[in-house]
């Protein structure tokens, strides 16, 4: 088996003004050109999910309340996973180029998450114009501005 050196470009901070991602000072110049862009892909660790036993973690007995009884891990969006990597759908408030700080909508990451990544979301490579879903979460939001809303809790078995 081959392995992967990943290096964090920065941190998720969730504060009192926000959510916002903090890159470390060497990846600042990496968002030349980034102001256009209303949305990112981030690339996120799940650091808070990451030891063997959770990176073992297969099955899920219904995370969700019209899920089928048990659902593969690579059919939810579990933070258990072998290699517990999230990618999370966020909307540019603003970016401060100078200290590499950039405000995001909403992300369900933890403070202090160490961020791998971040992509420009372009319509054209990353949205899907009718995706299908399977019958159990049809019901669920079809965007991420509608998602806001939703009232997820009542997704979730306890």
């Amino acid at each position: 088996m081959q392995n992967f050196k990943v290096k964090p470009i920065g941190k998720i901070s969730v504060n009192e003004d926000g959510m916002f991602i903090k890159l470390e000072q060497e990846y600042i110049p990496a968002l030349q050109a980034l102001n256009g862009f209303s949305h990112l892909n981030v690339l996120w660790w799940l650091s808070d999910f990451d030891n063997e036993e959770m990176r073992n973690i297969l099955i899920a007995e219904q995370p969700y309340k019209k899920a089928p009884a048990i659902m593969g891990i690579f059919a939810t969006r579990s933070p258990f996973r072998p290699n517990p990597i999230a990618l999370t759908a966020v909307q540019i408030i603003t970016i401060d180029y100078e200290d590499g700080v950039i405000q995001i909508g909403y992300i369900d990451a933890n403070d202090n998450s160490p961020v791998l990544d971040i992509k420009p979301y372009t319509p054209s490579l990353d949205r899907v114009e009718t995706p299908d879903v399977p019958e159990w979460c049809c019901h669920w939001p079809k965007s991420l501005e509608e998602s806001g809303n939703f009232d997820w809790e009542n997704e979730f078995n306890s």
